[in-house]
């Protein structure tokens, strides 16, 4: 139950890989760089990063293989690589250790500068490590090397706190009324049995969370040997950056966060307000495009109006999958739908479409979507529940009320069913699972709002539904050195799908004071598709 988007670069309108748009939303649902001191003249070059082990307090970086990751990653050939040892809980003298994966991508040109840019990855529960291409892709190691590092109890780390039951699960529920109380028992009872597996290994759950993990990142700065470095978060992993530069503010250059969501107000409330923004922006779009608005008018009327619908009448189908010829069934309810359009819209070019054929009686593209990517290999043992739950059940849920949760859905779209508003896009059934998840709450000062002159770059869409673009506007009241900008027509994660993006990024580290902007003036709508 993440923040975790797959998005594809959409430079031409082509149809979606049904399993994309599902995989999209993971749910919920980001970085910083460090840099060497400067060599004296006619010192001795420093030797790469990555290369030396060092011990700094309780941490040790050892140089070895590359980190594990669930597919080849060809970015990570000519890596430097090894792994970060540190407490599992650092509140706990005689805590065991755990082991977090590294690697160090060289920079390109050939005399990098000295500080490198950290990738934090999304979630929670992603691994950076396995994120390597969409940060070379990007360029962020164009002049610096970039670092990479698995956030404990991710894929790369020891110990891997994923469960392959809950994602399996996941993906049968594609069948299952999504919101029905049946559903949500055999929910909690998959995240339960996910839970007694992991703490039966000794797991102390209650250190995966991002206290603990912004330690990490301070420790490997240091054991890395590195007097700066800047950091890039995505997604969840802006909220990790967020709470890296309020505890361990020394040592970052910049930070660039992509996607934002803000530790202070973690929960279902911002979950509904982006839903809201990230259909509004499209919905909107449409309606300013006369073709589109012609063939599709009142797109979000449409929306509301089916999500009543099969709130009220699900409906049953069956879909083969895509490479496969596995057939399933897929239920969609009201609530299913509203998680169906949140990943949707990565595809924005096909969301009036896909409507239209629905209320026409034809479910089959929206539910292959669905289905697909609750059983794509890159939705099963990969994400870690053990992260997911340990941020969101120590740090979300302790801070705000069943009722609170409930109003957030009533604010945001007053005309969906009551159980539909109780179910946060992404966050379904979290309040029941983080009972049997048992991880105490977060200390107060989590949800403390980050102050600081450290130069940021803030990120949005505005297509993202995941995380609302208004977040970026929110956190900048507290960064004095903020650039803040939205990118039109872009779904969450900009970084992943939007060139400009990208040269916002790249000139930002190069000059933080004056990231380059001119690209934005040539960005145009997507072409919405008609259909026969």
């Amino acid at each position: 139950m993440p923040l975790n988007p797959t998005p594809r670069r959409r430079r031409t309108v082509r149809r979606l890989p049904a399993r994309s748009a599902a995989v999209a939303t993971g749910v919920l649902v980001t970085g910083l760089l460090t840099a060497p001191a400067q060599a004296r003249p006619g010192a001795e070059d420093p030797p790469p990063v990555g290369t030396v082990a060092r011990t700094v307090g309780d941490a040790r970086f050892e140089p070895g293989p590359c980190p594990r990751t669930a597919d080849p990653v060809a970015e990570l050939d000519g890596a430097r690589c090894g792994t970060l040892t540190v407490p599992e809980n650092r509140t706990e003298p005689d805590s065991r250790k755990i082991t977090l994966g590294v690697a160090v991508v060289p920079a390109k040109a050939a005399e990098p500068r000295p500080d490198p840019v950290v990738w934090l990855a999304g979630g929670p529960g992603d691994d950076a490590v396995g994120e390597a291409r969409m940060a070379v892709d990007g360029g962020l190691n164009r002049d610096r090397d970039l670092i990479l590092m698995s956030q404990r109890g991710t894929y790369s780390a020891d110990p891997a706190l994923t469960c392959r039951n809950i994602d399996e699960f996941n993906a049968r529920a594609t069948g299952l009324v999504h919101d029905a109380p049946s559903t949500e028992r055999e929910h909690v009872a998959a995240t339960k049995a996910c839970r007694d597996r992991l703490a039966a290994t000794g797991a102390d759950l209650s250190a995966y969370n991002d206290i603990e993990s912004s330690a990490d990142l301070a420790d490997l700065r240091k054991t890395l040997g590195l007097e700066e470095w800047n950091v890039f978060g995505i997604s969840y992993g802006t909220q990790l950056a967020l709470v890296y530069m309020r505890l361990h503010p020394e040592g970052i250059r910049s930070v660039g966060i992509d996607g934002v969501l803000p530790p202070s107000t973690g929960g279902s409330a911002v979950t509904w307000q982006a839903a809201k923004e990230g259909f509004g922006g499209l919905f909107k779009v449409c309606a300013e495009q006369p073709a589109c608005n012609s063939r599709y008018p009142d797109l979000a009327g449409t929306f509301e109006r089916l999500v009543r619908e099969l709130e009220a009448k699900p409906v049953t189908t069956t879909v083969t999958l895509p490479g496969s010829d596995k057939r399933v069934k897929v239920v969609l309810d009201g609530s299913a739908l509203v998680n169906w359009m949140t990943a949707a819209t990565h595809v924005a070019p096909q969301v009036p479409l896909a409507l239209e054929e629905l209320a026409n009686g034809k479910p089959q593209r929206i539910a292959e979507q669905w289905a697909s990517g609750k059983y794509s290999p890159q939705a099963i043992g990969r994400l870690s529940h053990g992260l997911v739950y340990g941020v969101f059940c120590s740090e979300w849920t302790p801070f705000e009320t069943e009722a609170q949760a409930l109003r957030a859905g009533q604010r945001a779209f007053p005309s969906f069913p009551r159980p539909v508003q109780a179910q946060a896009p992404g966050l379904t059934f979290l309040r029941p699972d983080c009972d049997v998840w048992k991880v105490p709450a977060a200390p107060a000062s989590i949800r403390d709002v980050t102050t600081s002159d450290i130069p940021t770059l803030v990120l949005s869409g505005a297509f993202d539904a995941q995380t609302a673009a208004s977040n970026g506007a929110y956190v900048a009241r507290t960064l004095s050195n903020a650039h803040v900008f939205t990118i039109p027509y872009e779904p969450h994660v900009v970084f992943a799908t939007s060139k400009c993006a990208q040269e916002i990024t790249v000139s930002f580290f190069d000059d933080p004071a004056a990231p380059r902007t001119k690209c934005l003036d040539g960005l145009k709508p997507p072409a919405f598709e008609t259909g026969p």
